[in-house]
């Protein structure tokens, strides 16, 4: 069964959601979807589901101005995403089903990092083709806006669509202190990334597995690209996730 669910996020915009609900629910988790793809995209969708048939109440939501979430997504920041993750565990503790489990797809598996000391029920955190700097961002756009170092706001096409991203999401994006976030995590990590990733190099993977602390494990999405296109990719990732969260989460949490 899936919801929609709407609460407003950290700055009062209202932002959209979706609740995939099981017959019985072993745990909550919220997944964090990629920099410009929305709650809907192949990877959110199929991996929310997959681990929804596995016992796992799941909640996703449009990031502001993406998808059915309101607000300008140029003028939004990293930090406003991590602030609203925040405010959607609040959604989920206030229901009673707070969440033990953290994914996050790309730049969202950044965010899960960054949000999870904020959420105190959170005992694993997964990331999927994950970034170990948010500002690994910057540099993709680099590719169509040259001048985005310098500039007070830049233009780039995303999904097809056009953005404006102005200077505040910029220098936000690039002062994160993940590194620090990875170390200190003190949750259960699952670091998950296809070696064949043109987007973000599995060197990432590298760097957030070698700074975090254990528990820690690595698994290699062989043959995946970086959206996780492929069915079969996405029904594997959410198998080895619910297996592997499962030795942290207790039996009929919500």
């Amino acid at each position: 069964m899936a919801e929609r669910l709407e609460f407003d996020g950290a700055a009062g915009q209202r932002l959209a959601g979706l609740l995939d609900i099981p017959v019985t629910s072993r745990a909550s988790a919220i997944f964090g979807h990629c920099f410009s793809c929305g709650k809907d995209s192949i990877a959110a969708a199929r991996i929310a589901r997959a681990l929804t048939d596995r016992g796992f109440t799941v909640l996703r939501f449009d990031v502001t101005g993406l998808g059915e979430s309101e607000g300008e997504f140029g003028a939004a920041t990293f930090s406003m995403d991590v602030a609203d993750m925040v405010t959607a565990a609040g959604v989920l503790r206030d229901r009673g089903q707070a969440p033990g489990l953290l994914v996050g797809h790309s730049l969202g598996g950044a965010a899960v990092i960054a949000a999870a000391g904020q959420v105190p029920e959170v005992r694993a955190v997964a990331t999927i083709a994950a970034p170990s700097d948010p500002g690994h961002v910057t540099d993709l756009l680099a590719r169509q806006a040259p001048d985005i170092h310098d500039a007070d706001e830049v233009e780039v096409q995303l999904g097809g669509r056009p953005f404006t991203l102005r200077r505040e999401f910029l220098e936000d994006i690039r002062s994160q202190p993940q590194r620090e976030r990875i170390r200190d995590l003190g949750r259960a990590l699952l670091v998950m990334h296809s070696p064949q990733d043109r987007t973000v190099h599995i060197d990432n993977a590298s760097e957030i597995f070698m700074a975090a602390r254990h528990p820690k494990s690595f698994i290699s999405l062989d043959g995946a690209n970086h959206l996780l296109t492929d069915h079969a990719d996405a029904r594997y990732v959410a198998d080895v996730l619910a297996a592997w969260a499962s030795r942290y989460l207790d039996d009929g949490a919500a």
